[in-house]
């Protein structure tokens, strides 16, 4: 049984219980009832990816978006605009904000290849996450002195455990309760997951955006999603008010359904809208192609319109090396689809990019 002692906020909370809580506490009838819905949207999502002309198409959108949103959360503001420039550039001249949530886009396909690679995720996988984010190594918390305030006011709303062996034990649990399969719902065990993280808060700094990643890492890692193309963040902020408190709540009376629900629901809302956004970029797709082969078919090719899909900004690099051509024609390429009104062309720092505009408009909504 769960310990429901109560919690003094400015105390650090080395009794944070183990996992798994109480199954009649998270597995209700209504969090029963609410994980169907979520789960037949999620799969409707994972199949549907698989039509459009390529996958990576809304892998790199949707990553991108996440990383932006999720960045935005810790007050880390940037715009599609900068993103998309310094991610084809590579990231030179890029400023603060923007090199950080490009940050957030390594960390999570750095976090993939682990999951495709070694089929689990410990603890030492969401340091190396964490390390990326940040830029340094200081691994989990070992000093005591961690405490969440309110922004605002100044007022500590939270200390996590701040004895380095609980927190190591903590830790432990979590990656076992994460990797081992059971008669619980991955949804249920998601939402439970991303609580006990971000409870823990094992790390000096970066918690938040490595508990988000984390979140779509399980799914994946539960195949429930074949590539990170669930966007999140954007519920969470949407509702960041009932996110924290619904945490609290855990923590501090043991409601562990109404939390579970607002995480599941966050799966169906997030899954409905990317399954809208997969049919918008299908239909877009379409309508360029037909354009270009109506307009100039001498320079249509399949795989240079994924590209441009890929990369709304695009540049003629891209094109020598996805398209095997010369930087002639690879100019001709660009410069004729921009003549009939697909691209328009861009002059940034000293590089020229080609912006794929109606699909740049549709990410930027």
């Amino acid at each position: 049984m769960k310990k429901t002692a109560k919690i003094s906020r400015d105390v650090p909370f080395n009794e944070l219980p183990l996992l798994p809580p109480d199954n009649s506490k998270i597995e209700t009838i209504a969090v029963l009832r609410q994980v169907i819905k979520s789960s037949i949207a999620l799969a409707e999502l994972k199949g549907l990816v698989y039509t459009l002309p390529n996958p990576s198409i809304l892998l790199n959108a949707v990553i991108l978006k996440e990383a932006r949103v999720s960045s935005e959360i810790e007050n880390v503001i940037t715009t599609h605009d900068k993103l998309y420039q310094a991610l084809s550039a590579s990231g030179r001249q890029a400023d603060h904000a923007t090199k950080e949530v490009l940050r957030y886009r390594e960390a999570m396909l750095a976090g993939f290849n682990i999951i495709i690679k070694k089929g689990f995720l410990n603890t030492n996988g969401m340091i190396a996450i964490q390390e990326i984010l940040e830029e340094n190594r200081a691994g989990l918390r070992r000093l005591p002195g961690t405490s969440l305030k309110n922004a605002i006011t100044g007022e500590i709303i939270y200390t996590p455990p701040d004895d380095y062996n609980t927190i190591l034990l903590l830790m432990k649990n979590l990656e076992a309760y994460i990797n081992e399969s059971d008669v619980i719902s991955p949804l249920i065990k998601l939402a439970v997951q991303h609580y006990q993280f971000e409870s823990i808060h094992p790390f000096y700094d970066g918690n938040g955006r490595t508990g988000r990643i984390i979140n779509i890492l399980y799914l994946c890692l539960r195949g429930l999603l074949d590539s990170p193309v669930l966007y999140l963040s954007d519920y969470i902020i949407k509702h960041k008010e009932n996110y924290y408190r619904l945490l609290e709540e855990v923590k501090t009376k043991d409601k562990w359904e109404e939390w579970i629900l607002f995480i599941l629901r966050a799966v169906e809302e997030t899954s409905n809208q990317t399954i809208e956004q997969i049919k918008s970029i299908k239909k877009l797709f379409l309508k360029l192609q037909d354009k270009i082969k109506m307009d100039a078919a001498k320079l249509y090719s399949k795989e240079l319109l994924e590209l441009l899909f890929e990369q709304p900004y695009c540049k003629i690099e891209f094109l020598v090396v996805r398209l095997k051509v010369s930087r002639v024609t690879a100019s001709k390429y660009l410069n004729g689809l921009e003549k009939i009104g697909i691209l328009q062309s861009k002059k940034v720092w000293k590089e020229t990019f080609y912006i794929n505009t109606e699909l740049f408009e549709f990410l930027k909504k």
